[in-house]
């Protein structure tokens, strides 16, 4: 979340920033809030005190009216904090949950719109691939090599549901060698994180557990969730701690199941493999000194880029717009890979990497010493490694070959033991 002081500082420019978000917050009652917040605390204060003058007044030797005026006047006190604390309270949880509804701000270069056809896109390598046949999807292709079930899994899981089989899974687990072998070069640690997370941690982060828009699975009468990214078991690892400022910045590396339940995803561009409820993905994240955050968002975002360069994958990079970034990102560098299955051949997002500033930070409660002592916030970074569903989609349909067989990116071959993907009879 924002600090409180600073939206109360700078009011005109956190309303243009939900404006621009397109998000619904009410930063006017945040300010009003903070202000009853602060009154009540320095009330609250005040008769505390009164009941410490009061106390030490009974401690010595006094007349016995005046003891009884003391007395009563300690009942007095201590029914006007019980009364005060219950207000300050109520305004505090109030302010917690008004103050959540706020969104990060935005970074000032970020494009201003409402969705993904505002991105602004900054960089482009390779180019869109080209066949001197008709190139199948993915669904297709999977199907004809027999690498992938979706009417097995409709059957036994539901839509939005897949088996991987065969080479199948060699693809998938070789993606993941792949990219993990390039973060631990890169100095990242890397983890299996657990699938389920506490509803207070993903509200931490900014995810929303609850509610007809929400894309999270709960645990019914757990307090507890699927996680749909293991940014938040990773941004929850150090909740409530003060890190060692010589210990920064840390780079993590999470293997998961992502878990989502894609509410309202419809149309072609959730078919096959593209919006599913279960994944896989590895995850980058850091913890880093708020100097540093900008250059660490560059250097995540060159880890993709080296990614898919490494594919020999044709992507692109866009800059989010502010309609897009989603609420605890001061900005987002989306890779979208060339898809030529995709509606004839379009541009599909494989790969996301966001720096939240302090935003996450402040409601997980995840601090260093600064060089003065003074406890201060992190600022907290993620971005997709790989999501193997969709870079498997990636791969299926720039590799395909006319007699619909699939060829292996050189970098990859090594970890999956072979070359070429065939139809089976």
């Amino acid at each position: 979340m924002l600090d409180y002081r600073f939206i109360a500082e700078n009011l005109p420019a956190v309303k243009k920033n939900i404006t621009d978000r397109y998000m619904k917050a009410d930063a006017d009652l945040v300010v009003r809030l903070f202000n009853r917040r602060t009154e009540l605390s320095t009330a609250l204060q005040s008769l505390q005190k009164q009941r410490n003058a009061n106390a030490q007044a009974m401690k010595g030797k006094i007349e016995s009216d005046k003891r009884a005026a003391l007395i009563e006047e300690g009942k007095k006190l201590k029914d006007e904090i019980a009364a005060a604390e219950a207000e300050l309270g109520k305004t505090e949880a109030e302010l917690d949950v008004e103050g959540r509804r706020v969104p990060n701000m935005a970074h000032p270069q970020a494009p201003v719109g409402k969705e993904d056809k505002d991105n602004l896109e900054v960089k482009r390598v390779g180019e869109p691939t080209k066949f001197d046949f008709e190139p199948a999807d993915h669904v297709k292709l999977g199907q004809d090599l027999d690498i992938i079930d979706f009417d097995s899994a409709t059957k036994v899981s539901g839509t939005k549901f897949y088996y991987l089989k065969n080479e199948g899974v060699f693809l998938e687990l070789g993606l993941v060698r792949y990219v993990l072998d390039i973060l631990q070069k890169k100095g990242f640690t890397p983890f299996i994180t657990p699938d389920v997370a506490k509803e207070e941690i993903l509200e931490g982060i900014g995810f929303n557990p609850r509610g007809a828009e929400s894309n999270v699975y709960t645990l019914e009468e757990e307090g507890t969730c699927l996680v749909g990214t293991a940014e938040i078991t990773l941004g929850g690892y150090y909740s409530n701690m003060i890190l060692p400022r010589e210990k920064l910045p840390l780079r993590m590396a999470g293997l998961s199941h992502c878990f989502r339940r894609e509410a309202g995803a419809a149309g072609q561009f959730s078919k096959g493999l593209y919006r599913v409820h279960q994944f896989t993905k590895l995850e980058m994240f850091v913890y880093c000194l708020p100097e540093d955050s900008d250059r660490f968002h560059e250097e995540l975002r060159s880890i993709e880029e080296e990614i898919f360069v490494g594919l020999e994958i044709p992507f692109r990079v866009v800059d989010t717009c502010t309609g897009d970034l989603g609420a605890p990102a001061y900005r987002k560098w989306d890779l979208e890979a060339w898809m030529p299955g995709r509606n004839g051949g379009e541009w599909g997002e494989v790969t996301s990497t966001s720096n939240c500033t302090d935003y996450q930070a402040r409601r997980l409660n995840i601090k260093y010493k600064d060089g003065e002592g003074k406890n201060r916030f992190v600022h907290m970074l993620n971005g997709t490694a790989i999501a193997v569903s969709r870079g498997i989609i990636a791969i299926l349909e720039n590799f395909q070959q006319p007699d619909g067989s699939v060829r292996l990116p050189k970098a990859l071959v090594p970890y999956c033991g072979f070359e070429v993907i065939k139809p089976r009879p």
